[in-house]
């Protein structure tokens, strides 16, 4: 999808646009990206915690199911429209399919994490309860890619997982850790980082384009999740469930999908109207409202301590992303692969 705008457009006469308009366009981006962002998490904790549906995978199938839809409607409205819609093209192609499935397991295990950790830990802390992803990324690309990470980066991790281990030393005297989400959250975060690193290897196979990755990823997660649905019993939870009828619950279900579709243009938007380091302290000081939205919401009493295990997690990972931004600036690596490192990074680490 194209992305409409830039920083740096220019008006009809060629001046270059003003600086307030420029401020305007990107406070506007940002705002948007914390709203579907905050929204689709608080989303996904609603139907997560359904008490009379106990059906996560189900839940996951059906949004991955949305995601396919949308593509296929976005492709088709822009042959309706090929000079207002840009859209690559969604046919589908066996061959890319079976090529992208490797990356699909390693994706269908990170939305499951993510969403059984949202499910068992809250919105409150499941920020810090999945922060280890940069340290996953650090451990996997010196096991798998063979590459090394400044000491100043290790720092930083190593302030992770402080902020971590007082997060669930403190959630524990508080009396709500749940062991179970604090064991989804270590899955989804290593599952988010191995996602990354096999997503830079399948970039070609799908021309280096997200959404005709983020087709054929769905569409190869809504068929293996069909019989994991089958396996864990989730059919038996749906054949009970009251509300299946209900155009409500539908809708809450839909607007699901459509919120997590929505997430990756908007990611795409922040990036491009600021840039990659800033979109970092955007979704770290998001992640922050998003934390205190959470404990407002559910009228909860945290200790200093969990406050600063919340910041330890942000301030680290704040930090992780600008060391790597210099040391980025100081050896340069060639556009093409600069682009695909930079969305990958950004773009395979959804919030949900």
């Amino acid at each position: 999808m194209a992305l409409a705008g830039s920083a740096d457009s220019t008006d009809l006469d060629g001046s270059t646009e003003s600086f307030i308009g420029r401020s305007l366009k990107i406070a506007f981006v940002v705002a948007l990206y914390w709203f579907i962002s905050i929204t689709m998490v608080f989303l996904n904790n609603y139907l997560l915690d359904n008490k009379d549906l106990d059906a996560p995978l189900f839940v996951t199938f059906f949004q991955c199911l949305v995601t396919v839809g949308l593509c296929r409607l976005m492709y088709f409205l822009s042959t309706l429209f090929p000079g207002k819609i840009d859209f690559p093209s969604m046919k589908f192609d066996l061959k890319v399919s079976r090529e992208v499935l490797p990356l699909s397991i390693v994706f269908i295990a990170m939305i499951t994490f993510n969403n059984l950790c949202l499910k068992h830990l809250g919105v409150a802390f499941y920020t810090v309860g999945r922060s280890l992803s940069t340290v996953f990324n650090v451990i996997f690309s010196y096991t798998i890619l063979k590459q090394t990470t400044s000491f100043k980066a290790l720092l930083c991790c190593g302030v992770i997982l402080g902020g971590f281990w007082l997060g669930v030393d403190q959630e524990g005297a508080s009396g709500s850790l749940s062991w179970t989400g604090v064991f989804f959250g270590l899955l989804a975060s290593a599952s988010v980082s191995l996602n990354a690193i096999y997503t830079k290897k399948v970039m070609p196979v799908v021309d280096g384009s997200i959404w005709k990755l983020s087709f054929y990823n769905n569409l190869n997660a809504c068929v293996l999740f069909l019989p994991l649905i089958v396996v864990f019993g989730e059919l038996g939870s749906l054949f009970h469930f009251s509300r299946l009828g209900d155009p409500q619950f539908w809708g809450m279900m839909t607007v699901g999908g459509v919120f997590g579709f929505a997430i990756g243009y908007v990611t795409g938007l922040q990036i491009k109207f600021t840039s990659p380091l800033t979109h970092n302290v955007s979704g770290t000081a998001k992640a922050c409202a998003q934390t205190v939205i959470a404990v407002v919401y559910n009228q909860s009493s945290k200790s200093f301590l969990w406050w600063t295990s919340n910041m330890m997690v942000l301030g680290g990972s704040s930090g992780y992303t600008w060391v790597k931004g210099m040391e980025m600036k100081k050896a340069p690596v060639p556009v093409q692969q600069v682009t695909v490192s930079k969305d990958m990074d950004e773009k395979s680490r959804p919030d949900v």
